[in-house]
């Protein structure tokens, strides 16, 4: 869904301070004249050199001073209305959706020379992977992530003088993550990962021997993998099935991996239903799921946008969606139109069930809208519009939450997973 821009102001212009007028008639002097005088310069008297000196001084912070505050305030502005600008252009030939896109992040390519020296090569590779999409998933960013952390680590070697527990994080790690970050932002799982993998290291001694310590970081990683991501995936898709019921009829919204296995799994234990896909117009993946389902053998509505949602609903059952994160407050991240299904199937009466992997719970922060936490699509990205590529869907839409810590038909709404997390990983916690 693309946002029209509104237009902003046109840039203020730079303020002028005392003495830049009376330089004038200085300059004007300091100019020599027909008759060649060649020590014109000479000529202008103490209070004329002093004015100009005064004159041109002001002008370079002047300068200065618009180029650093001129962005802020065309967007503040804009974000105002855009009161005082025609077409929805700025001076400088933006647009209100430009000065916009400049607050919400985008995934871009960083070339490699242009990245801090210390950053590995598995790590730069993953990187422009990320900025062109060719990992897009949230958990198949994570894991590529932490596959590359891997070799950090593995050809990481402590400089004389120090210890890995206070050297590894700020002089290695932390370049990793500031390209990784540059390229495109980081999502929530890896947020999570990054951190619980600072926290082990943290957990070294400062005599801790340096082969020990990256044999226990290796092994953390390679059991953080399996237990987290792997092992999370199955257990979702096998209880998730169970909700599926016999001869009825699942609406999913676009393509999701763990929605995809889900469905799966519910085929290969022998159910028989049908799936309504309402596809995502931009990004198309529902027509990829609808195809692997087909081949399964499992009847596929199929509607290319939201246009044939309510009538979908009329015969759905339930409602599985995959998230790319949920909130402290039981929001839920997902993609763009994720929304709009779980509002419309909350009024018609339809339970909707989202599939989550804890790691993409944030145990801090909360979201009322779809602009806090967000990203621009970079291929619907021009000088008129652009694209948020996901949205925010308040807890009330939602029946409850799938996680790996949830076991037989059992589901719940987020808050309760969420005091759940923290107990298990505080247990100095009531």
């Amino acid at each position: 869904m693309a946002t029209e821009a509104t237009g902003a102001p046109a840039e203020a212009p730079a303020p002028q301070e005392k003495g830049k007028q009376q330089a004038k008639p200085a300059a004007a002097k300091d100019t020599p004249t027909t008759g060649g005088d060649a020590a014109g310069e000479q000529k202008l008297t103490p209070a004329q050199l002093k004015a100009r000196a005064k004159a041109e001084k002001a002008a370079r912070r002047a300068k200065a001073k618009e180029v650093k505050e001129a962005p802020p305030a065309a967007a503040a502005a804009d974000a105002k209305g855009g009161k005082g600008s025609k077409g929805g252009k700025q001076e400088g030939g933006q647009s209100g959706s430009q000065q916009r896109a400049t607050h919400v992040p985008m995934a871009k390519r960083i070339q490699t020379s242009q990245a801090h020296k210390d950053v590995h090569p598995a790590v730069l590779a993953v990187g422009q992977q990320m900025a062109t999409f060719a990992l897009k998933d949230s958990i198949a960013r994570l894991e590529a992530t932490l596959l590359a952390f891997k070799k950090v680590i593995e050809s990481y070697e402590t400089p004389k003088g120090n210890s890995l527990s206070r050297h590894f994080v700020p002089h290695v790690l932390n370049p990793q993550i500031e390209y990784l970050t540059e390229c495109r932002p980081m999502s929530f799982s890896m947020g999570n990962a990054i951190r619980f993998l600072k926290s082990q290291v943290n957990k070294f001694d400062i005599d801790t021997p340096e082969d020990e310590a990256k044999e226990s970081l290796l092994e953390f990683i390679d059991i953080f993998i399996n237990e987290r991501i792997t092992l999370a995936e199955v257990v979702i898709s096998k209880n998730a099935a169970e909700l599926i019921d016999e001869d009825g009829v699942v609406l999913t919204y676009g393509r999701h991996r763990l929605v995809e296995k889900t469905i799966l799994r519910a085929k290969s234990n022998g159910k028989n239903f049908a799936v309504s896909i309402i596809d995502d117009p931009y990004d198309q993946g529902g027509k990829e799921l609808a195809k692997t389902l087909q081949q399964a053998g499992i009847p596929v509505f199929y509607s290319p946008n939201l246009g044939g949602l309510r009538v979908h609903l009329e015969r759905a059952s339930n409602v599985l969606l995959g998230t790319e994160a949920i909130f402290a407050n039981g929001s839920l991240l997902a993609p763009a139109g994720t929304a709009d299904v779980a509002m419309a199937a909350s009024a018609a009466n339809v339970k909707v069930v989202a599939l989550c992997e804890t790691i993409n719970f944030d145990r801090e922060r909360v979201s009322v809208d779809s602009l806090t936490y967000n990203e621009i699509d970079p291929e619907r990205c021009s000088a008129e519009s652009f694209r948020l590529m996901f949205d925010t869907t308040h807890s009330k839409y939602i029946t409850g939450v799938i996680t790996e810590f949830e076991s037989g038909t059992d589901f719940a709404p987020a808050q309760a997973i969420l005091t759940l997390l923290r107990k298990r990983e505080d247990p100095t916690i009531a």
